[in-house]
């Protein structure tokens, strides 16, 4: 699949709820997942691979996670601040500060309800694709004129 690489208006824009978890979901969460491991991502929205779905993927090294529908229901107060990448920002680090335990309530793959307790980096790569759902982007973590200079990488990377 190809992912969005640069911050577009299609990026900006919020993720619909899934009604009904089909077969198409289904094969959508596998592509997006072989689409992440080619990119050596830790996680992707559908958002990115141009779905506006509230659709994720992710795996920090434990398995992977297929999440419909997904909301941080509780955040702990104590948060820490580390550079994050997004695959829609190539060659692009921001440092984001972030709990470091949340909650989060979705549906698995076959519609039934979960419940996840996450810690450090599975917290951090939930909060990243679960801003995407909600248009939200790393580069909205940084002041306006490290955005702007954000931007020009980013125009060069393209090039």
């Amino acid at each position: 699949m190809n992912i969005i690489t640069h911050d577009t208006g299609f990026l900006r824009k919020k993720a619909r709820p899934v009604e009904k978890i089909t077969d198409q979901e289904k094969q959508l969460f596998e592509d997006m997942l072989a689409t992440m491991y080619s990119k050596k991502g830790v996680g992707l929205a559908a958002p990115q691979v141009g779905v506006l779905k509230q659709l994720i993927v992710v795996d920090v090294g434990s398995g992977p996670l297929r999440l419909v529908n997904p909301r941080i229901t509780s955040k702990v107060k104590e948060r820490s601040c580390m550079e994050e990448g997004c695959l829609s920002f190539p060659g692009i680090n921001v440092k984001v500060r972030r709990s470091q335990h949340i909650t989060v309530e979705a549906l698995d793959c076959s519609g039934a309800p979960v419940k996840i307790q996450a810690r450090s980096m599975m917290a951090r790569a939930l909060q990243h694709e679960i801003d995407h759902l909600q248009g939200r982007l790393i580069i909205d973590y940084l002041p306006w004129f490290k955005r702007t200079l954000v931007y020009g990488k980013l125009r060069k990377n393209l090039s």
